[in-house]
Parts: C-alpha cells; sequence; structure tokens
C-alpha cells in the first residue's frame, strides 16, 4: 500500500520529485568532482615533489662504519636506505631513508641514528612530503599551511553538499505533514511512515546519485586536462596525469549514502513522533518563537525592513548553508585573489626584475670540468650575447678570529647566535663555511676591473659583507663589513680548509675585500648569514683544488643577452649555445623571458582553479537558496496573505523580498572586507611589500566581478520566487482552516 501511495505522490508532485532528484544529482556530482580534483591535485604535488627533490622521507648526514647501512636497512620499518652520491661530498656520507609507513618518519629516524652512530643534528627531514601526508615535525617552523587549507574548504565544501540534501528532503517532506497526519489518524504507526519516506528517498536519488558520481568523475578528470592546457608544459613543468583511486569511489558514494539515509530519517523521525491533532493543524511556516528587532534595517528601509529581518531570522537554520557557503566563497575568492597579486609582485621585484640586467639564459653544464671553462669565450663571440660568465661553486671552511671581526657584527652578536653547521667554535676562533665561486679567467679579470682591483689571476676577492641578522626585512635587508678593515689590510692571504678534513689547507692570496658581486643568478649574505663567500680564477683553483675539493659537479654558465632582445631572439641563440655545448656536454637550460611568461601562464592557471573552487562553493550556496526560496513558496504565500490583510500592499512586498536579497548576498561583502584587509595587512606586513604598491595593483575589478554575481544570482532566485507568490487569492488562504 505504501509503495502505491508513494508512487502515486511522485505523479501527482512532478515538481516535488524533481527538486529532491536534482538536489542529490548536482550534490553528487559536485562532491565527485570535489573528491576526485582533491584526490589528482594531491597525486600530482606528490609527483613533483618527488621528482624534483626526491622521494626519500627522512635523512642522515655522516659517515657511516662498519655494516652500519646493513643494519639501516634490516630496521623493521624501513624499506630501503639509499647513499646519495650526489649531495655526499667532502668525507661526510648523506644517506635517504624510506619508510614502509609514512607515520613511522618521526619516531623512528631518530633511533635509526642512535644505531648509525649519527648525532641528532646530523638528521633531516622532507618536510615537503611529510606535510602533505599531514605529518609535521615540531621544530619545522615553516607553515606548510596550502595542503591543510584546501583540505579544510574540501571537507565545508563537501558538508555544504551535504546539507543541501538534507534541506531538500526537509522542504519536501515538511510540507507532507497535514497528509500524514491523516494517515496517522486512521492508523498509520511511526514505523510505517519512516519505512514509508526511507523506500522513497531511496527510489528517487539511487539512479541521481550513481550518474552524478560518474559525472563528477569525469568532470574531474577532464579539469585535470583542461589544467595541463593552461599551464602548460615549458620550463619541464610535469605534467599531471589524471588518476581516480577506488577507495575515493567507494568513500563518496558511502557519504552520498549515508547522507541521503540521514536526511531522510530525521524528517521522517520527526513526522513520525507527531500526535495526529499536530500533523494535521501543521501549516509548515516558518515563525520566530520570540520576535527580534532589525534596528538597521528598520533604519534604512522602514517596515518592510523589520518585517525582512524576521522573515531571514525565520529561515536562519534553512539558510545556513547558503549564508556559510556564499560566505566561505566571497572570502576565499578575496584572499586567493589577494594571494596572487602579492606573490606577483614579490616574484617580479625579488626575480625577474631583480636579474633583468644580469641574464637572459642560464645553462647549467652537467658533469663538467674545469677544462669546460674555455667554451666561455666561444659563447661570448655569438651573436647577439652582450657578456656570458661561466662559473663553478665549491665549498671551504676558514678560521675567523674573534678580533677580527667587525664592530657592527660583534653588536649584534658576532657568532654566538650562529647554528653550528654555520660557524663552530674551536680554540683558536670560529671555523666558517665559505662558499667557493670559481669564475672564468675573463670574467674574473673584469670582475677585477669592476670593482677598481688589480687584475690579477693569482688572488680571491673576498666578499666583506654580512647581512643584520637582526633586521627581519629580507626585501630591504642591511649589510655590515663581516671583518674590520684593520683586519683586512693585515691579512693578505685566505687560509682555506678543506670541510671534515681541516688538516688540508691551502694559502690563497687576497686580491680584494669588497661589497660588490659580479653580475651572477646567485643570493649572498641571504640564507647562510655567515658564510665569507670568495671568487676566484679558475686557473687559480687548478692549483688548489687538491687540497681544498668539495667542488660541485655541475658548471654554470650566465648569459647577458642584447637590451631590446626578444623572446623569439633568446630562443634562437638559446639553440645555438646547446649545439655549441652539446657536442661535448649534457647542458640544460632557463630563458628569463619564457620564465616571466611560462610563470604568469601558470599564476593564471593557478587562479583560474582556485577561482572555480570559488565558484563551486558559491554554486552550493546559490544551489541551498534557490531550493529555499522556491521550496517555501507555499509558507511564503500564507505569511505575505497575511500581510496584505493588514494592509501591505505588493510593492511593499516586493520591496520586503528585495531586501531579504540584498541581505542574503550583502552579507558575506560586509564580513569579507573587514577580514580581508586585515589578513593582506599581515602579509604586507610579513612580505615587505609597501601598501601603495599593493594598492596600485589590488584585484579590485575581479573582486568587484565575484560580489555583482553573487548578487545577481541571489536576486534571480528571490525573483523566480516572488513570480509564484506574488500571485495571492487572500479570499482563498483566509479560508483555509489551516490559518486558524
Amino acid at each position: 500500500m505504501w509503495k502505491e501511495y508513494s508512487s502515486d505522490y511522485r505523479k501527482n508532485n512532478p515538481s516535488s520529485s524533481l527538486s529532491v532528484r536534482l538536489s542529490a544529482l548536482i550534490s553528487a556530482l559536485l562532491l565527485s568532482l570535489l573528491c576526485c580534483l582533491f584526490y589528482n591535485m594531491w597525486k600530482y604535488e606528490v609527483e613533483r615533489i618527488v621528482l624534483e627533490e626526491g622521494g626519500w622521507q627522512s635523512r642522515l648526514t655522516g659517515e657511516l662504519h662498519g655494516d652500519a647501512l646493513d643494519a639501516i636497512r634490516d630496521f623493521a620499518t624501513v624499506e630501503d636506505a639509499v647513499v646519495n652520491e650526489q649531495k655526499s661530498r667532502d668525507g661526510e656520507t648523506v644517506t635517504d631513508l624510506y619508510f614502509r609507513h609514512y607515520r613511522d618518519v618521526l619516531a623512528d629516524t631518530p633511533r635509526i641514528a642512535a644505531l648509525a652512530g649519527i648525532p641528532p643534528e646530523k638528521i633531516s627531514y622532507h618536510h615537503q612530503l611529510l606535510a602533505l601526508y599531514l605529518i609535521r615535525d615540531p621544530q619545522d617552523t615553516a607553515p606548510r599551511l596550502v595542503f591543510p587549507l584546501f583540505l579544510l574548504i574540501t571537507v565545508v565544501a563537501a558538508s555544504s553538499l551535504i546539507v543541501i540534501i538534507h534541506n531538500s528532503f526537509a522542504v519536501s517532506m515538511n510540507a507532507r505533514i497535514h497528509q500524514f497526519g491523516i494517515f496517522s489518524s486512521i492508523g498509520a504507526t511511526p514505523k510505517q511512515i519512516r519505512t514509508c519516506l526511507l523506500q522513497e528517498a531511496a527510489s528517487l536519488c539511487a539512479l541521481p546519485v550513481l550518474l552524478g558520481n560518474l559525472l563528477g568523475i569525469g568532470g574531474g578528470i577532464g579539469l585535470m586536462l583542461l589544467t595541463n592546457v593552461l599551464l602548460g608544459s615549458d620550463m619541464g613543468r610535469h605534467e599531471a596525469s589524471p588518476a581516480y583511486h577506488p577507495l575515493v569511489l567507494a568513500a563518496t558514494l558511502l557519504v552520498t549514502a549515508a547522507t541521503i539515509w540521514i536526511s531522510a530519517w530525521l524528517p521522517a523521525r520527526k513526522l513520525s513522533r507527531l500526535t495526529p491533532l499536530e500533523a494535521i493543524r501543521n501549516t509548515g511556516e516558518l515563525g520566530l518563537k520570540r520576535r527580534k528587532r532589525s534596528p538597521i534595517l528598520s533604519l534604512l528601509f522602514g517596515v518592510e525592513g523589520e518585517l525582512a529581518g524576521n522573515a531571514l531570522k525565520a529561515q536562519r537554520r534553512a539558510l545556513r548553508t547558503a549564508s556559510l557557503s556564499l560566505l566561505f566563497s566571497f572570502m576565499a575568492f578575496t584572499m586567493m585573489q589577494c594571494f596572487f597579486t602579492l606573490s606577483g609582485i614579490s616574484t617580479r621585484e625579488t626575480y625577474f626584475m631583480r636579474y633583468l640586467d644580469t641574464w637572459d639564459i642560464y645553462v647549467t653544464v652537467k658533469d663538467s670540468q674545469e677544462e669546460s671553462f674555455p667554451v666561455a669565450e666561444r659563447i661570448r663571440e655569438l651573436d647577439g650575447v652582450e657578456n656570458a660568465i661561466m662559473y663553478r661553486r665549491a665549498w671551504a671552511k676558514r678560521l675567523i678570529a674573534e678580533d677580527q671581526l667587525s664592530d657592527e657584527m660583534k653588536a649584534f652578536g658576532g657568532f654566538s647566535q650562529a647554528p653550528g653547521h654555520h660557524a663552530a667554535q674551536t680554540a683558536e676562533g670560529w671555523l666558517v663555511n665559505v662558499p667557493l665561486v670559481i669564475l672564468d679567467d675573463s670574467s674574473f679579470l673584469a670582475y677585477c676591473g669592476q670593482i677598481g682591483a688589480d687584475p690579477r689571476l693569482d688572488g680571491a676577492v673576498i666578499l666583506n659583507q654580512i647581512r643584520d641578522v637582526t633586521n627581519p626585512d629580507f626585501r630591504h635587508p642591511v649589510f655590515f663589513p663581516y671583518l674590520k678593515k684593520d683586519s683586512v689590510e693585515e691579512a693578505p692571504v685566505s687560509i682555506l680548509r678543506q670541510s671534515g678534513r681541516e688538516d688540508m689547507t691551502a694559502e690563497v692570496p687576497v686580491t680584494a675585500y669588497t661589497t660588490q658581486v659580479p653580475a651572477l643568478r646567485e643570493e649572498y649574505a641571504k640564507l647562510d648569514y655567515y658564510e665569507l663567500v670568495h671568487f676566484l680564477p679558475a686557473s687559480l683553483w687548478k692549483e688548489i683544488s687538491g687540497q681544498i675539493g668539495g667542488t660541485d659537479q655541475d658548471s654554470f654558465v650566465c648569459i647577458l643577452g642584447r637590451e631590446d632582445a626578444t623572446l623569439e631572439e633568446l630562443d634562437e641563440l638559446e639553440e645555438r649555445i646547446h649545439a655549441l655545448l652539446g657536442q661535448s656536454y649534457r647542458t640544460e637550460s632557463e630563458n628569463r623571458i619564457r620564465e616571466w611568461d611560462s610563470n604568469n601562464a601558470q599564476m593564471q592557471g593557478m587562479a583560474g582553479i582556485f577561482g572555480g573552487f570559488c565558484a563551486l562553493l558559491a554554486v552550493i550556496g546559490l544551489g541551498n537558496v534557490l531550493s529555499n526560496t522556491l521550496g517555501f513558496v507555499r509558507q511564503r504565500r500564507r505569511e505575505f496573505a497575511r500581510y496584505m490583510s493588514v494592509g501591505l500592499t505588493p510593492a511593499s512586498l516586493r520591496k520586503m523580498f528585495c531586501i531579504e536579497a540584498l541581505v542574503l548576498a550583502g552579507r558575506p561583502v560586509l564580513i569579507t572586507l573587514p577580514l580581508a584587509a586585515a589578513v593582506v595587512a599581515a602579509m604586507l606586513k610579513l612580505s615587505y611589500v609597501d601598501a601603495g604598491e599593493f594598492l596600485a595593483e589590488a584585484p579590485l575589478i575581479p573582486i568587484g566581478l565575484f560580489m555583482l554575481a553573487i548578487l545577481a544570482c541571489v536576486a534571480l532566485s528571490y525573483l523566480l520566487a516572488w513570480r509564484n507568490v506574488r500571485k495571492i487569492s487572500l479570499a482563498e488562504v483566509l479560508r483555509d482552516d489551516t490559518m486558524m
């Protein structure tokens, strides 16, 4: 009997059934799409990090004695332990650890280090990779909030979708309270009513849920392929390979099915508990237990504002999803636009514009030796090359006595705050790191001329400056002399020591101490504050390399093209350089203009992707607004009929609808803008960007368009509802006995 009743009800009320089906379809589709995109973006980020930095989870730095490596591999939770040949140098072995389960990394790595005889300070973790598995090292000071924030947004969006299904069932079933009251009065039991409604929910939603999940999977994979097109594959970007894990599908189906069951069971339980008299007399009309004043709306719009405020308060629970979704969507979109604008300003100033006159093409010559340096002269002879500097990097140590430090450096503590791997105290002084930048001879002589030093190839130029570690402004750093003037004049040689074997030394004559650096794409005295950088000619390095060692395996060529060079000209020059070097060496190159274009395209693509998620949140909220305004038409007609009976005109009722739409769409804006201003102010403070510079490029237009789109969609929802409500027959409504 109940099956026949449900079937007859669906046939006689197609709009109600269609509303439930559409809610289930849209919610399942968006939930599946959201989960698919989240999984693929997480998978892509893991693949990118593994390709760029390796898949190790923790790393030990130190010499392994005897069978220590085999003992590490035999550790219960370790899947593999590999010696990293590229990172190992100067007698220090770097061992990469791979665990069977990520959850064991932080707990077992210190035990493995103790087993191998390696001190705790020689342990490092792959924080960026571990963060994607929600594993955080308490000593990791980096915020790493992108993945947790995206996960939070996904959970909030999924919760909003779940509430949409629940609200759809609540609207449909509350409209039938009067009808089920009659059934209860003639003998229907609460269990029979609950069973009927649950069976009806299953029959209505089974097909839409399956179809929605399939469409969501297809849409997610399609969007990932579109992302590849938008972001491109220039500059070696790893392309996304769309995938879908069976567990994601199972979780999505389970969540959707559980949501539908709970959403149907809650109102069914409520209906089954009503007494027949309560159900028969129920009008389903929304109302407040206690009237509350809306002083702002009353002041701005008069009586209509007061009535609109009470109506919104009566619908507060039904509109909760819409309010939160619109708030989160507008807030996320505003924050995203501000973040990308600020990031673009920072990248442009600290990277592209900073090195505008330094390099146009940057070539990495793989596994090269000092014999490759003469190639620099041949590159400089190419048409379109303004300048080319070829260099390598090496590492050494130098002993600095306390009395050699400048007064400014002593003022902020000298080496007292330096980490042990930056400066180690000995009986004779402080043993500090010395990065060696080995230039080709012609470039070194030109550099000597640039700083006004005697052009000679038997000495080194020392960068005699250190950044003020007490000044956190990395964008406008303050530099002080590293060594005091008397010490500089009294030290015609620099005694370099091999890292790890300090007894191996080499005396290097000092050509000059300077605060100027050659035109290289390098950062000095910025991150490792206590390093004393030496610039050496290649011919001198050949003489001392046996005592110092520690040379990087690759060489680098920093090439500056003509001032007015176009991307096409630089591409052609890049091809000629590869043809010149490719005969003897394996090379990789970067093109500054192409990197700039690629960075802009990637930023736009990322903004489009995150903007899509913000739009998805907005769609969730707007869908809830639409279902709410259309679902409560019957109740609003009763409400408006009562207002008309006491003298309100249709124009006043229309104004009341407009006020409701304005409040619903304007509330997210009023809440978001002050919060966004506070967050942007904090970001400007952290990034040390001037407020005026940000305001000149503030994304006011996209934020304004997003705000207007929300307002237009909310207004359209209320317009559709008004078209159904405005044809009120006062006499018919007043004759309804349920109004008594």
